[in-house]
Formats: structure tokens, sequence, C-alpha cells
């Protein structure tokens, strides 16, 4: 029974901001039992480990600088491995209502074909049109189960995951070698994509919801695409396995004009800035390596990992 499984939370934190007591609200009024709750923090300074509702998690303390996306949650499941399942939370991921990691947990317990699972993402309340529009396009109101035989029809997307609310299967996330270290960011997304070369299963599952979303602006947009274009660039196997992403693009463009024509149509110059931000910053993300380094630094989100890079 799900009751039964031993269920590791991690959630890695950085001056969580002024959601962060709606987030722990979300996991303290939660149907199911935790084995251990455990934050991996990055150097707070604000009130973020100060809260008197954090008094059940257990705290891992990590330098700022030492923070790596993959490699800071591998290093939190290597310290705390005695657990079924590895659920992991974003310090901004208000879970929707209290059965939503029940609802995430019940297929793995179903269904031992499923090596990882992750839930829907809601716009958070008040989230502007495409803000709103990138969580109804990416999660979808239909529960979805897909293994390496649906490659051809679904392609990249068939390891699409995200680590803002996802559960693993302990015995298939150790199998597929656990969470890659100095990846630029998308450990989700490898560590799923090697689970179904193994042979295991992803889940979608709609009825576990959690309000997640950005209001980027165009820059942060550009550096976003800059830095995926990147992941895809050092990581060509998944491109080899699963298939390109421009096909994913197009049907992303198409349905954000239609959002925006059925909802506000006065954001369409945005929405047409913010789509040549991303095309652009992914083409420039994927030719990164005829660039500068201190280019490159300059033009991602995530400028500790040129850092990393530059060690290899």
């Amino acid at each position: 029974m799900t009751s039964e499984m031993k269920i590791n939370l991690f959630i890695p934190t950085l001056n969580a901001g002024a959601l962060w007591p709606a987030v722990l609200k979300g996991i303290n009024s939660q149907t199911v039992a935790f084995h251990k709750k455990i934050i991996i923090d990055s150097g707070s300074t604000d009130n973020t480990l100060h809260l008197p509702s954090i008094k059940e998690f257990e705290i891992l303390s990590i330098d700022k600088n030492d923070f790596d996306h993959g490699g800071t949650r591998q290093l939190a499941v290597e310290r705390y491995p005695q657990a079924d399942v590895y659920l992991f939370l974003t310090q901004d991921a208000i879970l929707a209502h209290p059965d939503a990691i029940a609802n995430l947990i019940k297929p793995l317990d179903a269904d031992p074909s499923l090596g990882v699972v992750y839930g829907r993402q809601l716009p958070h309340i008040g989230a502007k049109v495409l803000e709103a529009h990138a969580r109804h396009f990416n999660y979808p109101a239909t529960t979805q189960i897909l293994g390496m035989e649906d490659a051809e029809e679904y392609g990249i997307k068939t390891i699409s995951c995200s680590n803002s609310f996802a559960a693993y299967r302990r015995t298939a996330f150790e199998e597929a070698g656990g969470f890659p270290m100095k990846s630029i960011f998308g450990e989700d997304v490898i560590t799923t994509g090697k689970m179904l070369l193994k042979g295991w299963k992803k889940g979608y599952i709609s009825d576990a919801q959690v309000y997640h979303s950005h209001n980027y602006s165009l820059k942060e947009e550009f550096k976003r695409y800059f830095d995926l274009g990147v992941f895809h660039a050092d990581n060509t196997w998944i491109f080899n396995h699963f298939g390109r992403a421009e096909s994913q693009g197009m049907k992303y463009l198409k349905s954000e004009i239609g959002y925006v024509f059925n909802n506000n149509v006065l954001y369409l110059p945005k929405s047409l800035s913010s789509l040549m931000a991303k095309w652009l910053g992914y083409k420039l993300g994927l030719l990164h390596d005829s660039l500068p380094i201190a280019t490159n630094m300059f033009l991602s989100m995530n400028r500790r990992f040129w850092s990393f890079k530059n060690e290899k």
C-alpha cells in the first residue's frame, strides 16, 4: 500500500521568499506520512530556516557556490537514501490540495513498471497570460503513461519531467545512476531518459497538482532558452534516442498565439517578442561551444555552471 511506502521529501532552498510559508503549509497538510523531510539550503539569509513550520525538517546546508541542480539533489539522496520513494519539490511550488502527494505516489504503488512520476503544474493565482499559457500547454488535464515504445510518436516529450514536483522509485533511480553532476539543468529529464532506456516507464499524473509558474522578463526568457540549448548540445544522446525539440517549439508557438488571441490580444506584441527571444536564445545555446566562456556566462541564467564546465 502507498501508506507503507517510505517517502523522503527533498527541497532545495535559497532565500525562499514570500511563497515559502504557503509551500510549507501545503506540505504539512498532506494526507501522506513522510519518512523524512529534508531542506537542502544554500546559505539563506532571510527567514527560510527560521519558520516554526520547518521544525520537522532536517536541514542539509551547503555553500551557495557549490549548488548544482543535479549534484546537489544527488548529494541529498546519498545523505538520506533510506526510502522507497524520493520526492522533490522546489521552494516556489505550492501543493494545490491535501491529496496532491498521495495522488502522485499512488501510481508508483499500483504499477511496478513506473520509475518516475511528475505532477501537473497550475499557474499561480493572478498569473499573467503568457505565464498561464506555458502551464496549460506543458501540463494538460489528462494523465499519461509513456515508455520507450512511445518515443517515435511523442519524441522528446516522452522524457519530459519536472523536479518542481516529481517522485522517483528508489530502485529505478539507482538503476539509472541517479542525478547527473554538473549539468546546466535538466537533471530530471536526463534521469527520466536513462530510466526509459533501462525499460522503466514515466507517468504524468494530472490529479496531483501544484501551483508553480514564472513571470519571466524577455531577458530571462532568452537566458533560460540559451541554457536549454546548452543542455541539448551537451546531451546529444537525447536527440539520438528521443528526437529533436524543434517540432515542439512550433507547436508551442501556434498554441501561444492562439491562447493570446482568445484571452488578451493586447499581449500579442509581448508574445511575439518572447517567442523570438526563446528561439534566438536556444539557437545560440546550441552553438555555445563556438563562443567564448565569458560570452556564455553573460548569456546564461546559470553562471555557476560555466565554472563547472571549465573543470571538466
